[in-house]
C-alpha cells in the first residue's frame, strides 16, 4: 500500500470484523449457563482460558472472510457462516463434556483448556476453508 486510497475500505472491513467479533463475544457470553465474565473477574483461570480461545477463535474465523471476501457484504456472509460453526463447535464440547460448566466453576483448568483448544482449532479449520 503507496498511499492512503485504500483507508476508506480497511476502516469499512475492520470496523465490521470488530463488530462481528462483538456480536459473537455477547452471543457467546449469553449461550453459556454460567456468567463467563463474572467468573474472570472472580479469577477463575479456566474460565479466562476457554472465553480467551472462543475469541481466538472467532477471531481467525472473522480476520479469514475479512481477508478472502469479495467486498464489505461478501465478509460479512462469510464471517457470520464461520461464527456459526463456531457456536456449533462450542455446543458440541460440551455435549461432549456433560459437566463442563461445574468442572469451570470449580476451577478445573484442564476443561478450559480443552474449550479453548477446540474454538481455536475450530477457527483455523474455518479459516483454511475460506481460502480460494
Amino acid at each position: 500500500m503507496t498511499s492512503l486510497a485504500a483507508l476508506p475500505a480497511f476502516l469499512a472491513h475492520f470496523i465490521a470484523g470488530l463488530a462481528l467479533l462483538g456480536a459473537a463475544f455477547l452471543v457467546f457470553t449469553r449461550l453459556t449457563p454460567h456468567d463467563e465474565l463474572g467468573l474472570v473477574r472472580a479469577g477463575n483461570l479456566p474460565a479466562a482460558v476457554a472465553l480467551g480461545g472462543a475469541v481466538v477463535g472467532a477471531a481467525l474465523a472473522v480476520a479469514s472472510a475479512v481477508s478472502h471476501s469479495a467486498g464489505l457484504a461478501d465478509a460479512v456472509v462469510w464471517a457470520v457462516v464461520a461464527l456459526l460453526a463456531q457456536l456449533a463447535s462450542f455446543f458440541g464440547t460440551a455435549w461432549l463434556l456433560p459437566e463442563w460448566r461445574a468442572a469451570i466453576e470449580r476451577g478445573e483448568l484442564a476443561t478450559g483448556v480443552l474449550k479453548a483448544a477446540v474454538a481455536i482449532a475450530v477457527g483455523l479449520l474455518n479459516a483454511a476453508a475460506m481460502t480460494p
